[in-house]
C-alpha cells in the first residue's frame, strides 16, 4: 500500500463550550491518495489538549463523506480524540441517489483490496499527525461504514477496536486473509430490514469461531440508519432516525472507546 498526504488546509479553529468545559476545535480538510486515487477527508481535534491523543477513524454511510460523518468527528474531538472522517470513494464523490450510492458502495465492498488500501491510507494520515498517539487508533462507521470497519478488522488492520453503527454484518473477506485481532462492538437496529436475522446469527457464529472480544447490542424498534437525523430525507422505507437508539448507541461507543484506547 502506498499513499501520500498531498495537502492539508485548515478551515477553522474556534472555542466551544460543552457543559462546564471549553475546548478549541481545530478542523481541516486533508487531501491524500491511495494507489493514485485522490481522496479528501476531514480532520478534527481539540487543539487545547497537550500531548499525543488517541485517534478514531470515522467511515461514512454509502452516500459518501457528508455532514453526518463530519459531525461525528467533531463530537469525538470534544471527547479528546483526534478524529478523521475518511473518504472511501474519491474527492467530490457524494450523492443523495440510493442507486448511485449502492453502486459506489458495492464497488468498494466487492474489492476488499481497494477498500483496505483506502482505509490504510487514512490510518497513515492519522499516524503521522503530531497530535496522534499512533499506538492508540480505533475506527467506527455508519451503515456502509460499519461494514467497512468490520471488514478491516477481519483483515487484521492494526486497530484497537472497531464500532459498527447499523452496518451490514456479512463479509467478503477470503478465509485466507481472515485475521481478526481488534475488539468489536456492533450497535444494531433490531428491526433493520437490510440486515436480516439470519445475517446476525451468522455473525455471532463467526465471532464465536474466531474467539473474538465482541459485543452486539440490539435496539428495539430501530431501523437502518437510526443515528442519522437526515435518514427520512432519502425516502427509503428501510431507514428512519431513532433519537433514543442514537443516544444510547453513542454512549455505548464512548464506553467502548474509553476501554480500548486507554493508556
Amino acid at each position: 500500500m502506498t499513499s501520500k498526504i498531498m495537502q492539508c488546509g485548515i478551515l477553522m479553529t474556534f472555542l466551544l463550550i460543552t457543559g462546564n468545559a471549553a475546548f478549541a476545535l481545530e478542523v481541516s480538510t486533508v487531501e491524500y491518495d491511495a494507489r493514485g486515487d485522490v481522496l479528501e477527508g476531514y480532520l478534527a481535534f481539540d487543539a487545547s489538549r497537550e500531548g499525543r491523543l488517541p485517534a478514531v477513524i470515522v467511515v461514512h454511510e454509502w452516500w459518501g463523506l457528508d455532514d453526518h460523518a463530519r459531525k461525528a468527528a467533531d463530537r469525538l474531538a470534544a471527547l479528546g480524540y483526534v478524529a478523521f472522517a475518511l473518504d472511501m470513494y474519491g474527492k467530490g464523490y457524494h450523492t443523495s441517489d440510493p442507486a448511485q450510492a449502492g453502486e459506489w458502495a458495492g464497488s468498494i465492498r466487492n474489492r476488499p483490496g481497494i477498500a483496505k488500501s483506502r482505509f490504510e491510507a487514512a490510518i497513515e494520515v492519522l499516524k503521522v499527525h503530531d497530535k496522534v498517539d499512533p499506538d492508540r487508533v480505533a475506527a467506527m462507521g455508519y451503515c456502509f461504514g460499519g461494514t467497512v470497519v468490520l471488514e478491516m478488522a477481519r483483515m487484521g488492520v492494526d486497530l484497537k477496536g472497531v464500532v459498527s453503527f447499523h452496518g451490514g454484518l456479512g463479509s467478503n473477506v477470503p478465509d485466507s486473509e481472515y485475521n481478526l485481532k481488534s475488539k468489536v462492538l456492533v450497535l444494531h437496529g433490531a428491526e433493520d430490514p437490510l440486515v436480516p436475522d439470519s445475517e446476525v446469527v451468522t455473525f455471532i457464529g463467526e465471532m464465536r469461531k474466531a474467539e473474538a472480544d465482541w459485543q452486539l447490542v440490539h435496539y428495539g424498534g430501530a431501523l437502518h440508519s437510526f443515528t442519522n437525523p437526515a435518514a427520512d430525507y432519502y425516502g427509503m422505507d428501510a431507514t428512519a432516525y431513532d433519537p433514543d437508539a442514537d443516544k444510547r448507541s453513542w454512549e455505548a461507543m464512548k464506553t467502548f472507546l474509553q476501554e480500548v484506547l486507554s493508556d
